[in-house]
């Protein structure tokens, strides 16, 4: 993609952090040793991921996850980060649904082994669509399947949602789920721009949202949070993993069926506007409608309004990525803070109501 330098995600040093994972291991499975420890190449922005096995002759899993809560010193993305509840979360779903959760093993909310909170969970083996560069460019193995392979994997991601909004107990939220869920967005982007430029176009998104307002919000349920194919490992094109649960909250259905569309909108508009055809009939928002439908029984309503929503979110943790950078000395901002979102022309055509 024609954008800037991929930032930088940590500023951690692998080897220490080996060191002393070992010697946290070691006081709750003697004699355990770690191996093969990695940091994937498509870690994260936010909290961080390790890979490593346990040697151990009665390991309760051989091959484990951990998910390490951001560095500060790595200029975050979100301003906190609830290891606690990502962890209760997981733990959670994996109860109440049949969604495939990984299991999860320890939570350490003491700071000092690591340097920051973290959870260990077990590694689920598969595949993964990629983000750089997005699935939805050419050399990758999602983009050179067929077209019922594709539709196979959609489907299957679907059902997904529709599953763990059925099964997972209903939340017990006073008043309106949406309008704290909206809240908490408009906090982070104060968060992001406190001190900095800010983004007229960001806020001229909220604003039609308030204009905009759903006049039946529905019951909450669980939702994900970061709801999109980029977080599934795939076994073939069948979800085997379900995975980044950090954004987790109670929210109408209608909040995850946006994400999950417009972040694939996300990338095939990126693609489109590079010259590539992309995937233009993979994840179409009146398909994903459809079958959730279908699944549940429940018609989403109001979609232009959470479909901006979700592009809106998407662009306070585009501008912070961006801002991140600039904090690095990687980018300046320019005159017009707006141009450093990514997809700030899609947005405008949203916020416009000419997008769809």
């Amino acid at each position: 993609m024609a954008t800037a330098p991929r930032p930088r995600t940590t500023t951690r040093d692998p080897e220490e952090l080996a060191r002393r994972l070992t010697a946290w291991l070691d006081a709750r499975l003697p004699g355990a040793k770690i191996s093969g420890l990695r940091v994937p190449q498509s870690n994260g922005m936010s909290s961080e991921t390790l890979l490593f096995d346990i040697d151990h002759p009665e390991p309760p899993v051989r091959a484990c996850a951990l998910r390490l809560a951001a560095d500060p010193a790595a200029y975050t993305i979100f301003p906190v980060y609830d290891l606690r509840g990502q962890y209760e979360t997981m733990r959670d779903v994996a109860r109440h649904t049949d969604l495939p959760v990984p299991r999860v093993l320890w939570l350490e909310e003491d700071p000092g082994p690591l340097g920051a909170p973290f959870f260990v969970m077990e590694r689920v083996e598969g595949r993964v669509p990629p983000d750089v560069m997005p699935y939805t460019y050419e050399g990758n193995w999602l983009h050179a399947a067929t077209d019922a392979e594709r539709a196979t994997l959609e489907a299957a991601t679907v059902s997904l949602l529709a599953r763990l909004h059925d099964q997972y107990p209903a939340p017990a939220v006073e008043g309106s789920a949406l309008r704290r869920h909206v809240t908490a967005a408009r906090e982070h982007y104060a968060w992001v721009v406190d001190g900095l430029p800010r983004s007229p176009l960001i806020e001229s998104g909220f604003d039609r949202l308030e204009e905009h307002w759903p006049a039946d919000e529905g019951p909450p349920v669980l939702n994900w949070g970061d709801a999109r194919i980029g977080n599934v490992i795939y076994d073939g094109f069948t979800p085997a993993a379900v995975l980044d649960w950090e954004m987790a909250a109670p929210a109408p259905r209608e909040v995850d069926l946006g994400w999950t569309v417009y972040l694939h909108r996300f990338f095939q508009d990126l693609t489109a506007g590079s010259g590539q055809r992309g995937l233009p009939d993979f994840l179409r928002r009146d398909a994903v409608e459809r079958r959730y439908a279908g699944l549940t029984g429940h018609t989403p309503r109001d979609t232009d309004f959470y479909t901006l929503y979700a592009a809106l979110r998407h662009a306070v943790v585009m501008l912070r990525v961006a801002y991140r950078q600039v904090h690095f000395g990687e980018v300046r901002v320019p005159e017009n803070p707006d141009l450093m979102i990514l997809h700030h022309a899609e947005l405008a055509a949203m916020v416009q109501g000419t997008y769809w």
